[in-house]
């Protein structure tokens, strides 16, 4: 009979956030794929909206992810209509990515759901107590120097 004790899984903070983060990224990500689009899909194309064109490199900076991470997103969203690829004017060997009229007008459908998913899961907290777990989870990746956007 072993003589150690383990800790139970419910006994860890990182439990507790996996276990609500799986939840609310599970019920938006089924949101945004009702309208055509990945949750990674969207979170690009949250990054056009206010852009008029970037190059992949700074979108993959951005994100935290490869250029062949961006690259395949971009080529999956150029199919559906959302964005387009474009000679970078100020580098002739370089291209942009840009929203056309379709993604640009699909991304506030997508944030207007990403609102109504965090109030589906967090409207019955207290205003002090929304502001404070987000003010908690902010240290956390500043402490700790994360920066890779959340996309899964």
């Amino acid at each position: 009979m072993p003589t150690h004790t383990a800790s139970d899984l419910t006994d860890h903070i990182g439990y507790w956030l996996r276990y609500v983060s799986n939840h609310v990224s599970q019920a938006f990500a089924r949101k945004v794929e009702a309208h055509g689009v990945t949750v990674a899909e969207w979170v690009l194309m949250r990054q056009l909206l206010d852009e008029k064109a970037l190059a992949p490199s700074r979108l993959a900076e951005r994100m935290g992810m490869t250029r062949g991470a961006i690259s395949k997103l971009a080529e999956r969203l150029i199919a559906k209509s959302m964005v387009v690829r474009a000679a970078d004017p100020h580098d002739g060997r370089g291209q942009t990515l840009a929203l056309t009229s379709v993604g640009r007008a699909l991304v506030p459908e997508l944030a207007a759901l990403a609102d109504a998913n965090d109030a589906e899961f967090f409207s019955h907290l207290a205003a002090k107590d929304r502001a404070a777990l987000q003010r908690i989870l902010r240290e956390i990746v500043e402490k700790r120097g994360l920066s890779s956007l959340p996309i899964d």
